[in-house]
């Protein structure tokens, strides 16, 4: 930093300091501008001796400079009131109307423009006035016009001052303001990729935990009196955690930096890999019928996504909750402009699925469909079981972005009340 920088940064600091300082810059020019007589006999620049109460009205005029930003307005009437003094009173003439010049800057430059305008025209009128009748002949006489010039040109001054630093303080405050916005539309949105990840995690690790459940549980039953099927149960146990992995490395791989190693490009799953989906809760022992009516729609990838994850989540919850003899129906309907995803079961609604909405299944079933402008109702059913049906617009005005492996973010609404 310069020595000028810091020079001029402490005395911003010490505003009363720097008013002393100018105060005494403005006595001296008036005392030296009160030694010269500008008209002289030829109009040449002749040296006089100043009144005294010149003198003692310039030095009261530039203490009062010292306390301008305290008090502008006091300080311009009592400047005024010694400069209407010296026109009056005082010969040979003295530059007293400096203070009153700096003073009504001071005004003009802290102050609002209609205040400016008045104390400025209320100036200008009372020492000129005063100077066209009480000094020399005749009344337009240069040196009694320089009265008006000089308060108009420090009302204008002090005018355009305030009207730049008006200026400087909204660009300031919109830059400002723009940053803010900035920074609560990135944790907004840090906010929604963890919410989507974390849902899309749940989605993945109840599932193949849930087979992988059942399958233990299967092997551990029949491993001394059935050593093959529970071999098989093993093997199945082995699929579904490599397929947890899977999943889990493409979710998480979203997460990576730029400068890591480069994450899974799996595209998201769809109802194109539903019959696989089926088929692994068929080897868990889940009873499954599948009905198809969707005459090959090809589907966004956000609703291809929504789509089987509602089925993935519905079928096990009816894994974990229906019972052992439960049976579960799907259906995939496209109905005009939407596709209809109902899942049912017929199971004996003991648990009921958690109906009253305090899992994070169903809670991450409705975000999804709601994310797309879609329905979910979810309940029991007449007579025994649990119903679930989403219906999904097959185009979406979501705006959706593909990241990573595919898997699409969308903004998620969340009802008042509902468990996170």
């Amino acid at each position: 930093m310069s020595t000028i920088e810091r020079a001029r940064r402490r005395l911003k600091a010490h505003p009363l300091a720097l008013d002393a300082i100018l105060a005494t810059g403005v006595l001296a020019c008036m005392v030296a501008g009160s030694f010269v007589d500008p008209g002289g006999h030829r109009g040449d620049w002749t040296l006089r001796t100043p009144a005294p109460l010149s003198l003692v009205l310039m030095a009261l005029g530039a203490t009062a400079l010292v306390f301008r930003r305290r008090a502008p307005m006091t300080v311009l009437a009592l400047t005024g009131s010694f400069s209407l003094i010296e026109a009056v009173a005082s010969d040979p003439r003295a530059p007293v109307a400096m203070a009153a010049v700096i003073a009504l800057y001071t005004v003009a430059a802290t102050t609002d423009r209609p205040t400016t305008w008045r104390a400025g025209l209320l100036t200008m009128t009372v020492l000129t006035g005063a100077s066209m009748l009480a000094g020399p002949l005749p009344w337009y006489a240069q040196e009694n016009l320089a009265i008006f010039a000089w308060t108009g040109i420090g009302a204008t001054a002090g005018d355009a001052v305030r009207s730049r630093r008006a200026f400087i303080h909204a660009i300031r405050e919109r830059a400002e303001r723009a940053e803010r916005t900035h920074e609560e539309e990135a944790r907004r949105r840090v906010a929604e990729e963890r919410l989507r990840i974390a849902r899309d995690l749940h989605d993945v690790v109840a599932h193949h935990i849930a087979l992988v459940n059942v399958q233990a549980g299967v092997a551990a039953h029949v491993m001394d009196k059935r050593p093959d099927q529970a071999k098989e149960a093993l093997a199945h146990v082995r699929e579904a955690s490599r397929s947890a992995l899977n999943e889990l490395r493409a979710t998480v791989g979203l997460l990576r930096q730029s400068g890591d190693p480069e994450a899974p490009t799996e595209p998201a799953p769809g109802l194109d890999r539903l019959d696989e989906l089926v088929g692994t809760f068929r080897s868990a022992g889940l009873r499954i019928e599948v009905a198809r009516a969707d005459h090959g729609t090809a589907l966004p990838a956000a609703v291809g996504l929504a789509a089987y994850r509602v089925i993935q989540e519905a079928l096990t919850n009816v894994q974990k909750h229906a019972g052992t003899e439960a049976k579960a129906e799907v259906s995939v309907v496209r109905v005009g402009p939407d596709m209809e995803i109902t899942v049912l079961d017929d199971g004996s609604g003991e648990d009921d699925h958690s109906a009253d909405g305090g899992g994070h299944g169903l809670l991450g079933m409705r975000e999804r469909v709601t994310a797309l402008r879609g329905t979910l109702t979810t309940g029991p059913r007449y007579g025994g079981g649990f119903r679930v049906h989403a219906i999904l617009p097959v185009k979406t005005s979501t705006t959706v972005t593909a990241t990573g492996t595919g898997t699409a973010n969308a903004t998620v609404t969340r009802k008042p009340g509902e468990p996170v």
